[in-house]
């Protein structure tokens, strides 16, 4: 697998601990949407730290992108990454991952792990073929919910909010469980996109499988 140093051209903020960092593009690099890069970043001490990061751009942007949630509890990669500024240099792999478009479905979200499904659904849009594709994103409050514009613009109705930690939200409070699952999907005979922490992706995939998911309709980082 080859590696590619390229230099943060644009950050932007996008909620109160996310950014999007956008970098060069190097020639004939290519990624299918959903997938990810092991990336680093070039500052001393910490260029041997590879984390995996999804790809949030499309496929022919001319720039790769970004959508990095820090976590400021520890001095770790997305620590450093939420100080890092225009200029600083990264090193990427080559794309991979398992996480891919295989048609119509359900996508459930949890937290960050929204950000393999952000360059699919900018991809479907961008080919008017977001269709009935539906969006359940679990966060823990509402400053928490990444890109939620334009989630909102895109999947108008099929885009879900819900909210576990914050009492006085407007969207559904609590969490995406089994219970859940059963009340608000009819159809387990469809495609289901699933990615959050391990333990909700465990979960989750748990719940669909009871509820008579098919095993080879579950999308998720394996």
């Amino acid at each position: 697998m080859s590696n590619y140093l390229v230099h943060i051209t644009e950050i932007i903020s996008r909620t109160h601990n996310v950014r999007t960092y956008r970098v060069e593009k190097p020639k004939g690099f290519l990624f299918e949407p959903g997938q990810a890069t092991d990336l680093s970043l070039q500052k001393p001490g910490w260029e041997n730290e590879k984390r995996p990061f999804t790809f949030t751009c499309l496929p022919d942007d001319n720039y790769l992108e970004f959508t990095i949630k820090s976590y400021n509890d520890h001095d770790g990669v997305t620590h450093q990454l939420s100080s890092a500024k225009k200029g600083d240099e990264f090193e990427i792999s080559d794309a991979w991952g398992a996480i891919a478009y295989k048609g119509e479905g359900v996508f459930i979200a949890g937290g960050a792990g929204v950000t393999p499904f952000i360059s699919i659904f900018r991809h479907l849009n961008k080919q008017n073929a977001v269709a009935d594709n539906k969006l359940f994103f679990s966060n823990k409050t509402e400053k928490d919910i990444i890109l939620q514009d334009e989630f909102q613009k895109m999947l108008g109705k099929n885009f879900f909010n819900i909210i576990s930690s914050q009492p006085d939200t407007k969207y559904y409070k609590g969490r995406i469980d089994k219970n859940f699952l059963q009340k608000n999907i009819s159809n387990f005979n469809q495609n289901f996109y699933v990615c959050g922490p391990d333990a909700f992706n465990a979960a989750i995939l748990k719940a669909l499988e009871d509820l008579g998911a098919h095993a080879d309709s579950l999308v998720f980082e394996k």
